[in-house]
């Protein structure tokens, strides 16, 4: 209820906001956050960077798509074409038995800009349910 004033003839109300109740809230506020402040300890995140792998791929063996969804196997300087089908049985094949130095190959997928990303996908699962650990995306930077 606003305060009444009682100088003159009539009465009128004081129209000003009590601020001091508002200073006290906010000097109080002040003091905590600067008692607390000291009292929390920054935290470190651990962010992956790149290449930190622990060991370079001895081999790399690319799969091509091209723009009608044709699948090519690039190794070094060879080229084979492939099906979708023989894709998991190719990459094995090339990769050789488990403990031979191939065996730690990359597996690099590169796609035209025009092919859809469900075709991309797919070579990538069938890659990963063939049992196929390093299996990665190529990209590349615009200039």
């Amino acid at each position: 209820m606003p305060a009444v004033s009682h100088r003159g003839r009539g009465r009128r109300t004081i129209n000003e906001i009590n601020m001091v109740p508002f200073i006290d809230v906010m000097l109080v506020l002040l003091i905590i956050f600067m008692v607390t402040a000291p009292l929390i300890t920054p935290s470190m995140i651990d962010l992956p960077s790149v290449g930190k792998a622990s060991r370079q791929p001895d081999q790399i063996i690319q799969i091509v798509l091209g723009k009608n969804d044709s699948l090519e196997m690039k190794i070094k300087d060879k080229t084979t074409p492939l099906t979708l089908k023989d894709l998991a049985s190719a990459v094995k094949g090339a990769q050789g038995p488990r403990d031979s130095v191939a065996a730690n190959s990359a597996v690099v997928i590169s796609a035209d800009k025009a092919v859809k990303y469900e075709s991309v996908v797919k070579v990538m699962d069938t890659l990963q349910r063939a049992g196929i650990q390093r299996v990665g995306l190529s990209v590349q930077l615009a200039n």
